[in-house]
């Protein structure tokens, strides 16, 4: 039984561009418009003494010290962390080689030997993986995997031993929405940590401005938005950051999952036009789900009124970049959904068979056998993921109509109908 929350509107909520617009100022080394890459590894000091301060912690380049070693901070990499802080509104961020990393270390960091996290039922496979089997026999930490969207169930399965709440802020693949208000509440009422995962929603949702303690994301997807980087980022205080970096226990300084700066740099330049990809995956990813569910077929989409979450959604998103861009269309069987992609790929270049999301053309994956294949059939029977469910990441290459009549057409081949389980009929 789904927990009811009172709907509070939030005309507070500020547009993460406006705060980004006041940061992002960079000049490179020769007063160029564009940040310098720092390809050093190391630093120098001019006094001995201060190398050791640094070394230390005690000099950073925040605390009139300079550089010290590119595991610990790189310019490049600091440059694109402080956007990164700008766009989810917090005080400090780091940017890492991947989302895993991110999560891992955020995770690893906040917890201790016999210490216990409530998750989310539903989140990407790698993320379920680590908490449902690494880290159970690595670190002798335990999960409890909950329907988020039950509050009551959430506050019933944190212990004396819990320390974090964690969430997708549009969980992976089932684009069920997190109530993050009510999550915070429910964590800070038992001194727990909420985490939010925001890679599905860039600028759409602002985890720290609705109460959330640390944000991560997956730069590999929307921010990155050209499928040729592997990057994470976590945004939290600066407290936390700097913990991170602790020469003794910092999970960042220690396991270094230490992100290029040529990487830092080549995503520093996508950051401005953000705003304008989430946009137009939004727009297209709408106008397919209104269309599709005008067919009758079984389409998953949290910008229909029909999502059990959509009033909640536009409580607390910006409504300048809409719902999102990811869509799910459930085929009922995995064959039916094979057929589907393998049409849409290979005879209409509507898109490409390939897991992530946030590219600029069309991601299509069966997220049973692909994203999610680490969880159990039990779970994610539970989740509520089907073995034909077909997750879209709607990409913006070619014109709108011509994607729409693409999709049509593989539909009307299979001669899909709706509503009830699909089948092909031909």
């Amino acid at each position: 039984m789904t927990s009811k929350r009172n709907v509070i509107k939030h005309p507070q909520i500020k547009n993460p561009v406006e705060t980004l617009a006041n940061t992002r100022h960079e000049f490179g080394e020769h007063g160029g418009v564009n940040m310098s890459i720092e390809a050093s590894t190391t630093f120098t000091a001019m006094h001995p003494d201060i190398l050791a301060d640094m070394f230390h912690g005690d000099k950073g380049p925040d605390q009139g010290g300079c550089y010290l070693y590119g595991r610990h901070f790189n310019p490049t990499v600091y440059s694109l962390s402080r956007q990164l802080a700008a766009l989810e509104g917090t005080e400090a961020a780091y940017c890492t080689a991947s989302g895993m990393a991110a999560i891992s270390a955020t995770l690893i960091q906040l917890c201790n030997t016999g210490d216990h996290i409530v998750s989310s039922h539903t989140v990407y496979g790698g993320t379920y993986a680590l908490m449902h089997d690494m880290m159970p026999v690595k670190n002798g930490i335990g999960t409890t995997f909950v329907d988020i969207t039950d509050l009551d169930e959430v506050e019933g399965a944190i212990t004396t031993n819990t320390r974090v709440l964690y969430a997708e802020s549009i969980s992976n693949p089932t684009l069920r929405v997190a109530d993050i208000p009510a999550l915070s509440d429910i964590a800070h009422r038992h001194n727990l940590k909420l985490v939010i995962d925001n890679t599905f929603s860039p600028l759409i949702i602002s985890p720290k401005q609705l109460g959330a303690d640390i944000v991560v994301h997956s730069m590999t997807k929307f921010i990155g938005g050209a499928s040729d980087h592997i990057a994470g980022a976590i945004c939290a205080d600066k407290d936390f950051i700097l913990e991170l970096m602790d020469l003794h226990t910092g999970a960042l300084m220690l396991l270094g999952p230490t992100m290029d700066p040529k990487v830092a740099y080549d995503i520093s330049l996508r950051i401005p036009h953000l705003s304008l990809r989430m946009t137009e995956h939004g727009q297209r990813a709408q106008l397919f789900a209104e269309r599709l569910k005008a067919m009758g077929l079984n389409i998953c989409y949290p910008g229909l009124p029909e999502h059990p979450d959509y009033e909640l959604l536009s409580d607390l998103h910006c409504p300048d970049y809409g719902y999102g861009g990811i869509l799910t269309l459930d085929m009922g069987t995995e064959e039916l959904a094979n057929q589907l992609m393998d049409m849409l790929q290979n005879d209409y270049r509507f898109g490409y068979m390939a897991v992530s999301l946030g590219y600029f053309d069309t991601l299509m994956s069966c997220s049973g056998s692909t994203t999610s294949s680490e969880m159990t059939e039990e779970d994610k029977l539970e989740a509520g993921i089907s073995p034909g469910l077909v997750r879209m990441s709607v990409g913006y290459t070619g014109t709108t109509e011509q994607r729409w009549r693409q999709l049509q057409s593989a539909l009307e081949r299979l001669d899909i109908k709706g509503p009830g389980p699909m089948r092909v009929t031909a």
